[in-house]
């Protein structure tokens, strides 16, 4: 792999199945590669709110042997004012690698670029790759190929852009999304077919109801991201078309599954009898972050000069 992982578009199709043979190896067994990054120190920095993806790097990085700095923006002098190049730069005197979550994919990629070890992108508003390859993971443990159809309905967000890559790069057969506007453009488009080599069908539609038909796969995420809260009622007042409820999933045709990175807004973008039934995958995702963030960890470190 490259040094650091800040994009979807850091790994190529082998390396994603890599992590998936990895990630089956520790979720059998959680104590392989126990002492990988033993007196190696990693920094979490995380300005944004998180339960799944903290908790899981945190449990992760000491399971791997490491220690673990936990700080945000404003505890660094990134808050006063200091370039992300110079933190960047004495922060390779200290420690060995940066997890961070954050608002600018922007900030992430200069981290990496004058950062000496391991950055990896725990969210931006742009992408959540450590999400999608979770996902993806899930989505191979539980069908054991990608000749499959999924519709993400809602917001066109992060976490989408990042899943779409990681499938369209495992060449799905089908992506659908769906959502009040198409929110994104031709480039993206022309980006999915070069990925996928034309191997997955990917375009959007409109109405719900024929988004979802012979979906094996409906994901949603909420409706209005972390950091835009500003436009929450403007968004849902459009958004509630698209809610994932048991009548919708009745159309598809098929036993489809649901997933959910979470957390959840209930009640709005899914309802609860869809989220609590036996078709929610959601805490398989939730449990797949930890195994793929230390897969994804063991290819950055194992046998590396740091």
């Amino acid at each position: 792999m490259n040094k650091d992982f800040v994009s979807s578009n850091d790994i190529s199709p082998d390396e994603i199945q890599k992590v998936f043979s990895l990630s089956a190896r520790l979720k059998k067994n959680r104590l392989l590669y126990k002492n990988l990054i033993s007196n190696k120190t990693i920094i979490m920095i995380f300005d944004k709110p998180s339960t799944r993806t903290k908790i899981s790097f945190f449990v992760g990085i000491k399971e791997l042997g490491g220690e673990v700095v936990s700080l945000n923006s404003s505890e660094l002098q990134i808050g006063r004012g200091e370039t992300i190049e110079d933190t960047a730069r004495t922060l390779s005197r200290y420690a060995h690698g940066i997890i961070i979550r954050t608002f600018e994919q922007k900030t992430v990629e200069l981290l990496a670029k004058n950062f000496r070890y391991p950055v990896i992108n725990a969210l931006t508003n742009h992408e959540h790759p450590c999400q999608a390859i979770s996902d993806a993971f899930t989505i191979y443990e539980k069908f054991g190929n990608f000749n499959l159809k999924l519709s993400f309905l809602g917001d066109f967000n992060n976490v989408a852009y990042s899943l779409f890559i990681i499938l369209a790069k495992l060449k799905i057969k089908e992506l659908c999304f769906s959502g009040p506007e198409k929110m994104f453009d031709k480039d993206f488009e022309n980006k999915i077919k070069t990925i996928s080599e034309g191997k997955t069908n990917f375009y959007y539609e409109n109405d719900p109801k024929k988004a979802v038909k012979s979906a094996d796969i409906i994901y949603t995420d909420v409706w209005v991201s972390m950091g835009f809260e500003d436009k929450e009622k403007d968004k849902e007042s459009k958004m509630y078309p698209y809610q994932v409820n048991s009548e919708l999933i009745s159309l598809t045709g098929k036993n489809t599954l649901f997933m959910h990175c979470l957390p959840a807004k209930r009640g709005k973008e899914v309802s609860d009898d869809v989220i609590d039934s036996s078709a929610s995958i959601v805490f398989d995702q939730a449990e797949n972050r930890l195994h793929t963030q230390k897969a994804l960890m063991v290819l950055l470190y194992k046998d590396k000069d740091f």
